[in-house]
């Protein structure tokens, strides 16, 4: 068969071609197995009796199925994309993710503009009654307790640049107000040279009091993780200690100290396992429950939400709290707080225990775990849109996506698309390891091979290798 060129292969496009010659492929069988536990919870019903209210009966443009939106969203955590643009140009490149939303190949898939629009029009409300609904069944498999909370904070990358910031007073941006400094201090026309001099002999050149973002008024001014300084949001989970599920996510300004931010999570957490209790004993009240009655008991964090405030208002809430202490210089004065020096007390005595270690231990792992897998691998550490709003609808679904994959990792042994392409090369290795040792298979070097020439393949010295590290590692991200 002789070969071709291109100009030979190039030829006019038919222009009506049948329905069944058209290009198919396999679908994912992941995103299969996803679309039948959707299908079977009646996942697609729920969201249309929610949104119903935000679609009209006869007029408007085409609109996008709540079903796809929601499936859209799904996508860019299981697939680790960070932007709707970026969603919708993977969704138009796959027909296996063509087939998990439910397009045909005669329709077109929906753009970032369409997929931005039905974000907008849906409210934040109907986003959290989604992601109740993913707890709900977490909750129906045994995969939520809402007995032992563990809470801590990551910061977001603004969707916004430090050079745009703006004075909150006056309005003029940062090199403006530097040219006023420089001409007040005698300088007429300033150089850039000159223009950094002067910045770098200021104290505290930003202040979230003074500066802000013009395109993102939510935005705050902080330092990230690797020390850089951003305009920043500040995401926080309430992760169950049972079962690593995240039973609560807050979104608040960056600026904001971990012991401000505590009570709000908290209390989403404890309104999200209330909700789920009433929901067991009105739809199985026979059954025994799988969810804990008494609701949140123990809330464990890191040092820095330690303050005597904050936990004599966990004991308020009847909760036990487990979160170790700052170092102190000198002795503390309780004059006047009996009551805040009992709880205080009462939560070092749990912390120094050996159960609370335990527990302290394990929110280290299970917590940054929930951050790798939603923010890093996830592909949301820096976020594309602006305003909280808009943010935490997304943030929503894309930790709810994170709670489902809690589910399939017990039906199928991997969380996503990617692990599920990793077993295949891990089962294979594994599959060699047990042959060789089914077989007895022991490489020798040519002058021991001949030392050990008729002998007994058990009769051979083993030679284990000694690996210089450590006896036990623990790994923070569960990967």
């Amino acid at each position: 068969m002789a070969m071709g060129t291109r100009k030979q292969r190039e030829k006019q496009e038919d222009i009506w071609i049948a329905h069944t010659e058209l290009a198919s492929a396999p679908g994912h069988p992941f995103y299969q197995r996803l679309n039948e536990l959707l299908e079977a919870e009646k996942f697609d019903e729920f969201v249309e009796v929610r949104c119903a209210k935000f679609y009209a009966a006869k007029y408007g443009r085409p609109s996008l199925t709540p079903g796809i939106y929601f499936r859209s969203l799904l996508i860019g955590y299981f697939e680790g994309i960070d932007s709707e643009r970026g969603i919708a140009w993977r969704l138009a490149d796959s027909l296996a993710l063509r087939r998990f939303v439910g397009i045909a190949l005669d329709e077109y898939t929906p753009d970032h503009s369409t997929i931005s629009r039905t974000r907008r029009l849906i409210d934040l409300d109907t986003h959290r009654e989604v992601f109740g609904w993913v707890l709900g069944v977490l909750a129906d498999r045994g995969l939520l307790k809402g007995q032992r909370i563990a809470i801590d904070a990551t910061t977001l990358e603004a969707n916004a640049a430090m050079r745009s910031i703006v004075r909150r007073d006056t309005g003029e941006s940062y090199e403006e107000f530097l040219r006023g400094l420089a001409k007040a201090s005698g300088i007429e026309t300033p150089t850039r040279e000159q223009l950094a001099r002067l910045d770098r002999r200021r104290k505290k050149r930003t202040s979230n009091k003074e500066w802000k973002s013009p395109s993102d008024e939510d935005a705050r001014i902080a330092k990230m993780k690797d020390g850089r300084t951003h305009l920043a949001h500040k995401a926080e989970h309430a992760v169950d200690l049972d079962t690593g599920a995240v039973v609560a996510v807050t979104l608040q300004e960056a600026d904001k100290g971990d012991t401000t931010t505590l009570d709000e999570t908290l209390s989403e957490a404890g309104m999200a396992v209330a909700e789920l209790v009433g929901r067991e004993a009105e739809l199985r009240p026979d059954d025994p429950p799988k969810v804990n009655l008494n609701g949140i008991e123990e809330v464990v964090a890191d040092k820095g939400y330690h303050s005597g405030a904050v936990v004599e208002r966990v004991k308020s809430y009847e909760v036990r709290s487990y979160i170790p202490e700052k170092q102190q210089k000198g002795r503390r004065h309780w004059q006047g707080k009996a009551e805040e020096q009992r709880a205080v007390y009462q939560n070092r005595r749990r912390v120094q225990g050996a159960y609370g270690k335990s527990l302290l231990r394990r929110r280290g792992e299970l917590v940054e775990r929930s951050f790798a897998h939603c923010y890093d691998t996830g592909g949301m550490r820096r976020t594309h849109l602006r305003g909280h709003a808009n943010i935490l609808k997304r943030q929503l679904i894309h930790v709810g996506a994170f709670n489902l994959s809690l589910i399939l990792r017990t039906l199928m042994g991997a969380g996503t698309p990617r692990e599920w392409r990793n077993r295949g090369s891990v089962l294979l290795v594994l599959l060699y390891v047990q042959h060789t040792r089914r077989e007895g298979r022991i490489r020798l070097s040519p002058t021991r091979r001949s030392s050990y020439r008729g002998q007994d393949l058990a009769a051979r010295p083993s030679r284990r290798r000694r690996w210089p590290c450590r006896k036990s590692t623990t790994y923070a991200t569960g990967s």
